[in-house]
């Protein structure tokens, strides 16, 4: 079992309580400097994580590294949020942008921007061009969230 699935295996349980999702671990070794980047975010739907929920779940990750001391030597603990600008890879991902505009490029090359109204099943209800489309999530081969100004 690697680093990164030790960790996951420790922190996937604490996140749940939490009320969030594990996103991901992601460990990054530079000689003598260390540092675990863990990235939460909620289970579906729509919003962010406040701060108040960032702030209580990174101490509870941070207690329990300190407990459980899976990496040898010092570390920087940093505890994230995927971004606004997060790709999307995965249906929950696409549940988590609803309201947002997205980029999607297809498998055939073709690209398109839209907003996502709501994921049902493998597709995408999105809202292109004030005409609303049904996009498979099997056809797209990248997606990204847009900031708007």
């Amino acid at each position: 079992m690697s680093k990164e699935n030790e960790i996951v295996d420790l922190l996937r349980p604490l996140v749940e309580e939490h009320g969030l999702y594990l996103e991901g671990v992601k460990l990054n070794r530079a000689g003598k400097h260390s540092a675990l980047v863990v990235t939460i975010d909620l289970p579906e739907g729509p919003g962010g994580v406040g701060s108040d929920a960032l702030s209580s779940v990174t101490r509870a990750i941070s207690g329990a590294l300190d407990e459980a001391d899976p990496i040898a030597g010092s570390y920087n603990l940093e505890v994230t949020t995927p971004g606004a600008e997060r790709e999307l890879t995965e249906p929950r991902h696409f549940s988590r942008a609803q309201g947002r505009l997205v980029a999607f490029v297809f498998d055939d090359g073709a690209m398109a921007s839209g907003r996502i109204e709501e994921l049902q099943g493998d597709s995408v209800m999105v809202s292109v061009d004030g005409q609303r489309r049904e996009i498979s999530l099997d056809s797209v081969s990248k997606a990204h969230v847009q900031i708007e100004f």
